[in-house]
């Protein structure tokens, strides 16, 4: 397996590819954790007017009964409407796409968005559910195992990791 690729560099080319996909009815969510991270950066670096919003899935997760409870649980915050309007979802590491289905039905209770793009700053393949990110930083190989993770810094660097399952 090659190096890991640099998550802030992976940040920078992410938001310039999804710059032209922007209209003024775009607004972004962000999942915790690494995801709100990705979120927190591509929001300042595409100047959107709406306010960041914040879901923790946890609930909505089909395997909430295996997982538990988070150690640390986050509150959903979206602070805007989501009926009609064009959502950009943001997560750190695309792996079966389970996630993302839970976010999605988590974002239907607050309503019927006119759409929902998906960017991750890495997809790592292994879907278990028909889902693809419209914007992708890197595809990238994790090793049987092992697990991508971004982590953040004290200074707030953002860094991909692998560690083990």
């Amino acid at each position: 397996m090659s190096a890991l690729p640099d998550a802030e560099k992976l940040c920078s080319e992410l938001a310039e590819r999804i710059r032209p996909h922007l209209t003024p009815n775009t607004a972004m969510i962000g999942l915790y954790t690494g995801g709100a991270w990705l979120a927190e950066r591509l929001h300042a670096l595409l100047a959107l007017p709406e306010p960041l919003g914040l879901m923790d899935i946890a609930f909505y997760r089909d395997d909430y009964h295996k997982q538990g409870l988070h150690h640390d649980p986050k509150r959903t915050k979206i602070p805007f409407g989501v009926e009609g309007r064009d959502l950009l979802l943001v997560d750190d590491v695309l792996y079966t796409g389970r996630t993302v289905r839970a976010a999605m039905n988590e974002l239907f209770d607050y309503g019927r968005p006119a759409c929902i793009s998906l960017a991750v700053l890495a997809d790592r393949g292994g879907r278990q559910l028909p889902i693809c990110a419209q914007h992708v930083g890197a595809k990238v190989e994790v090793p049987a195992g092992m697990r991508l993770r971004m982590k953040r810094s004290d200074s707030g660097a953002l860094s991909l990791e692998l560690e083990v399952e």
